[in-house]
Formats: C-alpha cells, structure tokens, sequence
C-alpha cells in the first residue's frame, strides 16, 4: 500500500512510518519543517510538505494514497479546544477526498471518558463532543461512515518508551518544576499504556486489514496506578511524592489537571482477536525506571515538553 501519514514527524508517527517501510509499504509523510521532511526522507518516505491547518495538501495526500493514518495533533493543553477545532477540519477534509472509495482512512482517538468505573472496551462508543472535552477525533471519524468513508480509529493509551511517555512526559517536567511528584487522592486510578513500537504495529495491522467502522485498542497494560507513576517521577527525579485533593488538580497540574485525576483503564481483547496484534514490549514501569528526563544533562532540553501545554 501507499499509505499517507500525517504526523510522521512526531513520536508515535515517526514510529508508524519505520513499521509500514519496513513491512513493504510506501508511505507519504507530512512533514512541516525543514528538519521535520529530512527525518522523513531518512526513514525512507516520501515528503509532503504542509501542516494540519493545509486543508489542500491534506487532500493532496489523501487523493495520492491507498490509505491514510490520521495521527497529527497539537499537543497545547492550554489551547485544547482550538487545537480540537483543528483535528475536526483536517479529519472531514481527508474523509472528503477518500469518500466513495475503499481506501481507509485511519484515525487517532483516547480513552478519556469511555467508562466509568470499569473497564473501557472497544464496543464503547464515542464519547460525544463537549465544552468540558472538546475533542472530536473518533465523532467525526464515524460521522463519515455515513458518507462513504472507510473509516476507523485506534484509541490510544498513554504511549512510552524510554524519551517519551504521554502525559506521563508532562507530570516529569511538572514535578520538575513544581519540585514534588503529585497525584490526586489515594492515587488509585489507572492509566492503560503501551510501548510506542507495540502501537506502532497496531497501525500496520489496521491499515493491513481493519474493518470499516472498527475502534481498535492500543493497549497493552490496562491500567497502572498513578500513585505508582508518581512515585516513579519521584524517585527519578529524587523528589518527594504527595497527594493532592481534587479541588487542587487544576492549580498543581495547569491544563494537566483536566486528566490527572480519570480513570483511563482499558481492554484490548476485541482488539487482540480481531487482529492478531500481541504486544510484547517493555511495560511504562520499565521504561520510567530508565526514563531519559531523569537523566541532569537532559532535564533543560526536556523543559519543552510542559511548555507546549501551557
């Protein structure tokens, strides 16, 4: 296939970019910078240059592809809900440009408000578009289906290895800054998690052989405890390690606070069948034992990670 990947620059795409070369795929990366397109061109994908506000080159892409795996997103907690605006623009306009074929159209979701109070599963459905969770990636996704559009989504955890760990990523550089590693209450709830070249498989498999309509799972862990997680930043960063009440979530955390205290706890055995997917990487434990941000010559060039969510 020739796959279009938005996203390829970043963490989890320039994952997926390595998987799909490396099964025998082409693959058309869209890259926004001079660095962004020459790390493209060096994994061995074709360069389209653009960003997710070019609703132009997205279809460019789209229309010169088998299949597209829709994984960019801004990753500014403090403009959450423009930056959701932008998701929503760019999905409806590549559905537009492959509405009416059978090339798939791949698109990325979480588990942010799935279930409560148990485990999430891949027949949950999506959870509806609101001011106090704007984003609309899965919704408009499936709003497509409607339209002659091939789509599906993979909903992902917290995605690690030993640079990176989701939102993991921005409690480091939180307790960093706020010199104590903190959770909410007893520190009970869970988050899934999954190791990036784990997810990155997934996404081969569903762009290989997903089905119109199918959420797919990228979980590995169900749920690890973010008492433990922060205990983890504690020890990493030599920190103390406290609870906080609810009510202080917002003032610790900043936009963080909005998911530090869910329960993102979720199944992939629907998703596991389905595909054969079977992970077998390192767990989020592992990699934060040996993670890079705890390293002193990285702490300042890490910095940038919270940054962006301000």
């Amino acid at each position: 296939m020739r796959v279009f990947v938005t996203g390829a620059t970043g963490f989890i795409g320039s994952a997926v970019v390595r998987e799909l070369i490396s099964a025998g795929h082409s693959v058309i990366g869209l890259a926004r910078s001079d660095g962004g397109a020459k790390s493209v061109v060096a994994a061995g994908a074709e360069v389209l240059r653009g960003d997710m506000e070019d609703l132009d080159i997205l279809r460019i892409g789209a229309a010169n592809s088998d299949g597209v795996i829709h994984l960019a997103f801004v990753h500014d907690f403090s403009k959450f809900k423009e930056n959701c605006e932008i998701d929503k623009r760019a999905i409806e306009t590549l559905g537009g440009a492959l509405a009416g074929s059978n090339r798939p159209l791949l698109v990325t979701s979480g588990l942010a408000l799935l279930a409560s109070g148990r485990t999430a599963t891949e027949e949950d459905a999506p959870v509806p578009t609101s001011d106090s969770y704007p984003r609309a990636s899965e919704v408009t996704a499936m709003s497509l289906l409607a339209h002659g559009v091939q789509a599906s989504v993979v909903r992902l955890p917290q995605v690690h290895d030993r640079v990176k760990q989701g939102l993991v990523t921005y409690l480091i550089n939180i307790a960093r800054q706020k010199g104590v590693s903190a959770y909410i209450g007893e520190g009970r709830n869970r988050w899934a998690a999954v190791h990036v070249l784990d997810a990155a498989r997934l996404y081969r498999l569903a762009i290989e052989k997903g089905v119109t309509g199918a959420k797919y799972h990228a979980v590995a862990e169900e749920g690890v405890p973010v008492r433990d997680i922060a205990e983890a930043i504690g020890r990493g960063l030599k920190l103390p390690t406290m609870s906080l009440f609810p009510e202080r979530a917002a003032e610790h955390f900043g936009p963080l606070g909005l998911f530090a205290g869910l329960d993102l706890v979720a199944s992939s055995a629907i998703t596991q069948k389905q595909l054969g997917w079977r992970p077998t990487q390192v767990g989020l434990r592992d990699d934060l034992a040996h993670a890079r941000d705890f390293e002193p010559e990285n702490a300042k060039s890490n910095e940038g990670h919270y940054a962006a969510s301000k």
